[in-house]
């Protein structure tokens, strides 16, 4: 009997590791426990550590192809060099789509199926041109999803700034959600970036499906909503595939000697671990405000430490991994900081193996901007959350992890609007690491942890959603051969 030939993949990713690390591993998932063969295209942007473990880790045993496009020339594109962070990514994907192009129309072997990431909505065009089914993969939440496919018709509704609203937004198969909680790009509708994005909405849905980094469990509301033809459902093309959580292994050697050491030193769930994310950081005031509430909490502690803000709250988007905290960060908290935490708190520079804190059994909470990897992160080692979001899409990820999954608390003000003070993040700490609320919390992502675990494993909801999806693949590929 012919064994059926393998099914080749090409899978696109945009800029950032918010990008790169969840199409790595859907692209790992489908190789190891789908039988395809995957190529990952990245565009990277600029050489950071980070970014080095990532593809580094990837390759090691060779389960991928990885093929950095060459970045494009965004001067040449007229781009101001001020312009958003959203806005260069989405100029970036748009200047890169005649290279990519090259690259897939030279590959020795045709592939057989197209998966862009949200930003690279614009290149299922190019497998129309290969006569190939295509699919947009979104690394976010259900939420995210409903929000960004209803944003064409809140355009179209509304009047005025969404910021500017008294009344809660209506979103098909979420909570009433609070204006200041949209996503960064709908801040501001007189700006590129908010074009852009209702454009890119209306391209998503015109794939064969969406893959969405969640599972069934986790939001199965939303994701009716999105299957309804009622509501959502008669926006998307095709299917939604449910296929995470899609999170990167722990490694074993992904932990510097000395913080391992300390942390094998500390009682069971004992450590805050307080991270930004890839590309957050904050001012230099509420930085001092941070360390204050950390040193008053009396609560251990792990600390990614990032220079301030100058202008933006994504202001490490593009220099992630890059350079050490060093005695210049340093000086920017209060005096005497470090040596009165000396032993209660650790120090890192800039960047760190977040996954294998995470996974430490000393490590009880992470105060976390609440980018989706960091979420799902968090959730899959059972660690709850202070939310901190920042931008892009974190305060409405905070707003989903603190009202209806359980498993965080928040601030009374936005981070991302004021400054938090040293007495209510020394109360969010104690919060989470020693009252019973905290306990609640701890609970309540155990048990998500368990459902997630089920979700990826074999005939789990996640792992079969996969199975349909590549069944649908052959289908279309079967269908398009029969057209031609």
């Amino acid at each position: 009997m012919e064994t059926q030939k393998k099914l080749r993949v090409v899978l696109l990713s945009s800029p950032g590791l918010g990008h790169l690390i969840p199409v790595i591993e859907l692209g790992k998932c489908l190789v190891a426990d789908h039988g395809f063969e995957a190529t990952v295209f990245i565009l990277p942007l600029q050489a950071s550590r980070a970014e080095a473990e990532i593809i580094e880790s990837a390759m090691t045993p060779k389960v991928l192809n990885i093929v950095e496009l060459p970045p494009p020339d965004l001067s040449a594109a007229g781009l101001d060099p001020n312009a958003a962070t959203a806005t260069r990514l989405v100029v970036t994907m748009r200047e890169a789509r005649a290279a990519f192009r090259s690259v897939l129309a030279a590959m020795e072997a045709r592939p057989d199926v197209l998966i862009v990431d949200l930003l690279g909505a614009e290149y299922l065009c190019l497998a129309d041109e290969l006569g190939i089914p295509r699919y947009v993969f979104v690394p976010s939440n259900a939420w995210f999803l409903a929000l960004l496919l209803h944003s064409p018709t809140l355009d179209k509704e509304t009047k005025g700034e969404y910021v500017d609203r008294t009344e809660p937004l209506e979103i098909p198969g979420c909570k009433p959600l609070r204006p200041e909680d949209v996503v960064d790009a709908m801040l501001d509708r007189s700006d590129q970036q908010y074009h852009e994005y209702v454009q890119g909405a209306g391209k998503i849905p015109t794939g064969d499906g969406i893959l969405l980094n969640v599972w069934e469990d986790l939001q199965a509301e939303t994701l009716a909503a999105l299957r309804n033809e009622e509501f959502l459902g008669r926006v998307v093309n095709g299917p939604v595939y449910t296929v995470g959580p899609l999170t990167r292994p722990v490694r074993p050697v992904g932990l510097g000697k000395e913080l391992l050491e300390w942390l094998d030193k500390q009682p069971s769930e004992s450590v805050m671990f307080v991270s930004f994310g890839s590309g957050g950081t904050v001012s230099a005031e509420q930085l001092v405000e941070l360390a204050w509430g950390l040193e008053l909490s009396q609560q251990r502690f792990i600390w990614v430490l990032r220079q301030p803000i100058v202008k933006s709250l994504d202001g490490s988007f593009f220099d992630v991994g890059k350079g050490d905290a060093g005695d210049e960060v340093l000086s920017f908290l209060p005096s005497g900081f470090t040596a009165r935490t000396h032993g209660i708190g650790f120090i890192l520079p800039s960047w760190a193996s977040q996954v294998e804190i995470l996974s430490h059994p000393s490590v009880g909470s992470f105060l976390s901007h609440c980018g989706w990897n960091s979420t799902l992160e968090s959730i899959v080692n059972g660690v709850p959350m202070i939310a901190w979001p920042l931008y892009a899409e974190q305060r409405l990820n905070a707003t989903l992890l603190t009202e209806e999954i359980g498993v965080a608390v928040r601030p009374k003000v936005l981070p991302s609007k004021k400054i938090v003070g040293r007495e209510e993040i020394e109360k969010l700490v104690r919060t989470v690491m020693v009252e019973k609320e905290g306990h609640t919390l701890r609970v309540r992502v155990r048990d998500l942890k368990s459902s997630a675990q089920k979700a990826v494993a074999r005939g789990g909801s996640s792992y079969e959603s996969l199975c349909k999806m590549k069944e649908d693949c052959q289908m279309g590929i079967h269908h398009i051969k029969k057209s031609h």
